[in-house]
């Protein structure tokens, strides 16, 4: 029963994010800010639900099955995927590459932020 109950917050916040995307035509994704106001849920509420842990870790478990329809859409779009290869290949690297810089930047600047409060440490010269 928690899985039945963590699937339906979950639609529950989607749907909230449609309800808002649709109600203000803002160009983003419901799921998207459905996701966002999940997160506020629980950065709010300090501890994730048992039962939403219960559905989330069921759907990771079985995340392959979501590349499906991607894999269809390839091999839908083959012919024109063979011919503009090169753009493809170069955006792919690029957008990792910046994706990647930008996660490490913000690492960064998360790590400088929290960084623990320390007291400055005591020399230890034997020359005093």
């Amino acid at each position: 029963m928690p899985f039945l109950n963590g699937i339906t917050v979950l639609l529950i916040y989607q749907l909230l994010g449609e309800i808002l995307v649709r109600s203000f035509n803002l160009p983003i994704p419901g799921p998207v800010v459905g996701m966002g106001f999940l997160f506020i849920t629980l950065v709010v509420y300090k501890r994730v639900p048992l039962a939403l842990e219960a559905a989330s870790t069921a759907l990771l478990s079985h995340l392959s099955l979501l590349f499906i329809p991607a894999g269809v859409g390839l091999m839908l779009y083959f012919d024109a995927l063979t011919q503009e290869w090169l753009p493809i290949l170069v955006t792919l690297i690029a957008s990792t590459l910046i994706s990647m810089a930008v996660i490490a930047l913000t690492m960064q600047g998360l790590m400088k932020l929290f960084k623990p409060k320390t007291e400055p440490a005591e020399s230890n010269d034997a020359n005093e």
